[in-house]
């Protein structure tokens, strides 16, 4: 079942990681989306472009951590800025040039901190984590309900998050009442359907598309963070960072099922609030 058809359609997986933790200003969570018969293809010309930012960083990367990369830190220390902007640049075109599809939620972990007093749909969420991740998997529900035959060929891949690896699949079992508005579930069918049993948790050394959606969820959070005051790491940071963003934007999944602009429920009004403008807009 992992591997095969469901219905007559190929089923979809999302492999999801974050950048920023709880004690940052913004957490922001990414996830690419690749059809099961195109994975032994990705998988074979990743390992290709591995050898490639191998030979640039004079030592064998078998694991992709962007915050090294993008710091010049760790195995990258060696390679100048201009060559690690390079490959940032050539990672983010691999996505487009497969047509992977992307996917993205956000927190403001300090307005998660004040309205998770008083809301307690935040309260059953418990962690910004759990939060974004929820947002994920809802945005993928309502994305892919519509397509025919398709029930249930979903699968979420997440990195390795030994805090969450029992509460977030429980929430996914029996996901609360009030988010089904999100997606306009009807009691016809199960919530969720489109998920296949519960989300995953592996290591990202294992899994090389887990790098791509850390990569994505980096330049997300320092496009967020320089939008909102940061200051710019070096000369022209802001720049390269929008154009980075304007090709995540261009293979990102409809608005309609992330950031609903206009009469949105009180689910996604939940989750349009915790966002920062500048992802949602």
């Amino acid at each position: 079942m992992m591997g095969g058809k469901n219905g007559g359609r190929p089923m979809k997986f999302c492999y999801v990681d974050e950048s920023g933790s709880q004690n940052d200003r913004f957490l922001v969570m990414a996830g690419i989306i690749v059809d099961a018969t195109r994975m032994h293809v990705t998988k074979g010309i990743w390992v290709d472009f591995l050898d490639l930012i191998s030979e640039a960083a004079g030592r064998r990367i078998e694991e992709f951590h962007t915050r090294d990369l993008y710091s010049g830190s760790g195995p990258w220390h060696k390679v100048d800025g201009q060559e690690r902007t390079k490959i940032i640049t050539a990672v983010i075109k691999w996505v487009s040039d497969r047509k992977h599809h992307l996917t993205w939620s956000a927190v403001d972990n300090d307005l998660w901190k004040q309205q998770q007093k008083k809301d307690v749909r935040l309260q059953q969420l418990g962690t910004p984590w759990r939060t974004a991740s929820f947002h994920i998997v809802l945005s993928l529900q309502k994305r892919f309900q519509t397509e025919e035959k398709n029930k249930g060929h979903v699968v979420c891949v997440f990195d390795h998050k030994s805090q969450e690896e029992t509460a977030f699949p429980r929430l996914i079992c029996s996901p609360p009442e009030w988010s089904g508005t999100y997606y306009s579930h009807s009691k016809k069918y199960r919530p969720l359907d489109q998920i296949v049993d519960v989300p995953h948790f592996v290591d990202s050394e294992l899994a090389v598309l887990i790098q791509i959606a850390d990569l994505v969820a980096y330049v997300l959070r320092r496009f967020t963070e320089l939008k909102n005051g940061f200051k710019e790491r070096y000369q022209g940071e802001s720049k390269t960072i929008d154009g980075w963003v304007q090709s995540i934007r261009e293979r990102a999944i409809p608005k309609k099922d992330r950031f609903l602009q206009r009469g949105r429920c009180e689910t996604m009004e939940l989750f349009w609030n915790l966002a920062p403008n500048c992802l949602r807009n």
